[in-house]
C-alpha cells in the first residue's frame, strides 16, 4: 500500500514523496516548484477569464514561449528523476509477486507518459517559438480601414518548371472588425485591363492602366515590377513585403475599391510540406485531372487524379489545386477553394496537438506576411468568429456575371460594396 501511495504522491504533487521518506531537501524544492507550476496555471486561467486576447498575446510572444520550453524541458527531467526516486523508495524488494510486477509496470507507464507528456508540451513551446519569429517579424500594429480588415492573400506558384513568380491565386479575405464576419472576393488570375488604385506609382508606367490584351493578366504584375519597377516601391522590404506585392495590392485595390491592410504570400509548392503533416486531406474529386503534361488534353500526363473521393497527399493535393489541362482557370479556382477548405478541415485540435512540430516546420516555409506579430491574438479572435459564421464568397467569374477579359469595373466595385454590406 506504501508503494501505491507514494506512486500517487509522485504524480500528483512531486516532491512530496521525498519529503515523507527521502531526501527532503530535494523534495522540498520539487514541491515548491511544483506550487509554482499550480499558481502559474491559475494565474492563466484568471487572465484567460479577464481577457483571452492578453493570453493569446503572451502564447504569440517568442521569447516567452522560448522560455516556457525550457522551463518545460527541466520539469520534464525532474519529474522522471522524482518518479525514479519514488521507485526506489517503494522498496518493491519486499512487494510479493504479482504485486511487485504490477507496480514496477505503473510506475514505468506513468512515467514514460508524464515526463513524455510534459517534455511533448516544451517542444511544442518552442517550435511555437520558432514558427512565429520566423513568419511574423514585423513590428506595429494595423488599424482597420471602415471597421474591416482586407488581408490579401496570394497563391505563389512559384517552382522547377516556372519562370519567376506569379501568384495565380488572388483573394481579398474582408473581415468585420467587429463581428468577425468575412467576405471572400475571389480574382481570376487572368483578369485584364486591371486600373491601380489612386495614387499608384505605377500610373507613371502604365498611364492606361495593365492594359495590354491577352498579355497582361492581372497575376503578371509582380513579375513584371519586380523585375522592371522595383524602384517604384523602395520601401517594400523594409516593411515585410516586396515591390511585386505592392504592385499588386495596387491593383487589388484598382479591382475592388478595397484598402488592403495587409498580406499574406502562400507558396503553394510548400503546401505539400503542410498537408503531409496534417496527413493528408480528404477531397470529392468530380472530374479526371491530369497530372502534369503540356497537352491540353492532357496526352502526355504523368499520371492521373481519378474521379472519387479520396485522400490525397501533399503532392496530389497540389496537382489537383493546379492542373491547367483538360479544365478551365475558372474550375482551377474552385479547385484550390476545395483544397483551402479541406487543409481547414483537417485542422482540428487533435491533429494540431498530435502534429504540431511538423505543422509548425511546415509553415515556416509556408508563409511571407507583413502582419505585425502584436496584431495575431486580433486575427485569432477574428478568425474563431469567422468560423463559427461561416464565410460568404464572391467569385469574379463569368458564371457570377464577370468576364475576365471584358471586366465592367465599375460592376464589380457594387457587387464587392454589396457582400461587404451584407457581412458587417
Amino acid at each position: 500500500m506504501r508503494a501505491w501511495w507514494l506512486l500517487v504522491l509522485g504524480v500528483l504533487f512531486p516532491g512530496t514523496a521525498q519529503i515523507l521518506g527521502g531526501n527532503r531537501k530535494l523534495g522540498r524544492f520539487a514541491l515548491r516548484f511544483t506550487l509554482t507550476n499550480a499558481a502559474l496555471l491559475v494565474l492563466a486561467l484568471v487572465i484567460f477569464l479577464i481577457n483571452k486576447n492578453w493570453l493569446l498575446g503572451l502564447a504569440t510572444v517568442p521569447f516567452i514561449t522560448t522560455v516556457l520550453g525550457w522551463y518545460l524541458w527541466f520539469f520534464g527531467a525532474l519529474f522522471a528523476l522524482l518518479l525514479l526516486d519514488a521507485l526506489r523508495l517503494a522498496q518493491l524488494g519486499r512487494v510479493d509477486g504479482r504485486s511487485r510486477i504490477i507496480l514496477l509496470l505503473s510506475f514505468l507507464l506513468v512515467g514514460t507518459l508524464g515526463t513524455g507528456g510534459i517534455v511533448y508540451a516544451g517542444n511544442i513551446s518552442n517550435a511555437s517559438a520558432s514558427a512565429i519569429g520566423s513568419i511574423f517579424n514585423q513590428g506595429g500594429s494595423t488599424s482597420p480601414v471602415d471597421g474591416r480588415f482586407n488581408i490579401l492573400v496570394l497563391g505563389s506558384d512559384a517552382g522547377q518548371d516556372r519562370f519567376g513568380i506569379r501568384p495565380d491565386s488572388i483573394t481579398v479575405f474582408s473581415i468585420s472588425e467587429k463581428t468577425g464576419r468575412v467576405a471572400v472576393i475571389g480574382i481570376p488570375r487572368n483578369l485584364e485591363k486591371v486600373p491601380f488604385r489612386a495614387g499608384s506609382p505605377l500610373w507613371k508606367v502604365y498611364p492606361s492602366g495593365w492594359d495590354c490584351y491577352s498579355t497582361c493578366l492581372i497575376n503578371a504584375i509582380y513579375k513584371n515590377v519586380t523585375d522592371s519597377h522595383s524602384d517604384l516601391y523602395p520601401d517594400a522590404t523594409k516593411h515585410g513585403s516586396t515591390p511585386g506585392v505592392e504592385a499588386t495590392k495596387d491593383a487589388v485595390e484598382g479591382v475592388t475599391g478595397l484598402k488592403i491592410t495587409s498580406y499574406v504570400m502562400v507558396e503553394m509548392h510548400a503546401v505539400t510540406k503542410l498537408i503531409d503533416a496534417l496527413g493528408g486531406v480528404t477531397i470529392d474529386v468530380k472530374q479526371r485531372l491530369p497530372i502534369g503534361g503540356q497537352a491540353d488534353n492532357g496526352s502526355d500526363a504523368k499520371s492521373w487524379i481519378e474521379i472519387g473521393k479520396q485522400n490525397m497527399n501533399g503532392y496530389t493535393a497540389l496537382w489537383y489545386a493546379r492542373s491547367r489541362h483538360t479544365t478551365t482557370d475558372f474550375d482551377r479556382m474552385k479547385r484550390q477553394k476545395e483544397v483551402e477548405q479541406a487543409i481547414l478541415n483537417q485542422m482540428s485540435p487533435a491533429t494540431i496537438l498530435t502534429r504540431f512540430e511538423a505543422i509548425a516546420a511546415a509553415s515556416k516555409s509556408l508563409i511571407m506576411t507583413d502582419i505585425p506579430k502584436d496584431m495575431l491574438p486580433t486575427y485569432l479572435d477574428l478568425a474563431n468568429k469567422a468560423k463559427k459564421r461561416g464565410l460568404k464568397v464572391l467569385d469574379l467569374v463569368p458564371s457570377n456575371g464577370f468576364h475576365p477579359g471584358y471586366p465592367n469595373y465599375p460592376a464589380i466595385k457594387t457587387a464587392v460594396a454589396k457582400i461587404i454590406a451584407e457581412n458587417k
